[in-house]
């Protein structure tokens, strides 16, 4: 797929991370649906490359992604028109066929560096990835309230699971935005860094998860998000067990007992 709405790098010693920056920065990148389709490309390509262990998304210029593009998505929608791909057929305004909560939970590790303004979907977008890095002038809101509209991509449970029921309520109720030291504070992000260290963060972040095999990875990813509301133990620990026999005969595991054995660093992926 030709990206006209994003760019892609390759980074980390082995190329191993690739980098996913949204480009549209005269418009704070702002969404649309063909962003969302070339984000998705290029997050299964990196899933299919067995060189790239993890994943990082940032936005260039000063924004990280100021909520969806008012003429492009509502104001289409409002005049009769489709913003893109039958996004009416789909699920939190995406185009129709792209669950986007499922795939960033089901691929490879994805750091999320917020470098400026995340609003609505600038921060649902967020939610479902595995750790979220911000700059120290990033800004965040919910918004979807202000627009008059409700939140989407499962934002109503991954919001509180960050951050509490009552900081969920407040921050989607109010529609206001909050800094990056008060995002820090709530657990709405992981961790703020100075805006010209922002990416080498994510990528030093994304690598130490790259450095694990990715099947591994993988399921983990898949049991964190499977048992975070799941309340019956024994279900828990029976889901755990075969994931677990599955890793004691892959040749991971063996390389990884192997490696220990013979007092050498595990290799779990080619290099790029």
């Amino acid at each position: 797929m030709e990206h006209t709405q994003i760019t892609v790098d390759r980074r980390g010693a082995q190329g191993e991370i690739l980098v996913i920056t949204l480009n549209r920065p005269e418009k704070l990148n702002a969404w649309t649906p063909t962003m969302a389709d070339e984000q998705a490309q290029a997050i299964r390509s990196a899933n299919d490359d067995p060189t790239i262990g993890a994943i990082v998304m940032t936005g260039a210029g000063r924004g990280f992604c100021a909520g969806a593009d008012m003429d492009a998505t509502f104001k289409t929608r409002i005049d009769g028109g489709d913003p893109g791909r039958d996004t009416a057929g789909g699920v939190g305004g995406m185009p129709n066929g792209l669950d986007w909560v499922a795939l960033l939970r089901a691929s490879k590790p994805i750091v999320c560096a917020i470098n400026g303004a995340a609003v609505g979907i600038g921060v649902t977008m967020c939610l479902p990835a595995d750790q979220i890095i911000a700059s120290s002038v990033a800004k965040f809101g919910m918004g979807f309230i202000k627009m008059g509209l409700v939140p989407e991509l499962a934002s109503t449970r991954l919001l509180p699971a960050r951050v509490g029921f009552g900081r969920a309520s407040d921050l989607c109720l109010s529609g206001r935005i909050i800094l990056a030291d008060e995002a820090l504070r709530i657990g709405l992000v992981d961790q703020v860094v100075e805006p010209d260290a922002l990416v080498d963060a994510a990528i030093a972040t994304a690598s130490t998860y790259a450095a694990n095999p990715d099947l591994q990875l993988r399921m983990t990813k898949q049991l964190l998000t499977d048992n975070i509301v799941e309340t019956d133990l024994v279900a828990i620990q029976r889901s755990e067990q075969r994931r677990l026999a599955e890793c004691w005969a892959s040749p991971e595991h063996a390389e990884a007992v192997n490696a220990f054995l013979e007092k050498r660093p595990a290799v779990f992926r080619p290099q790029a």
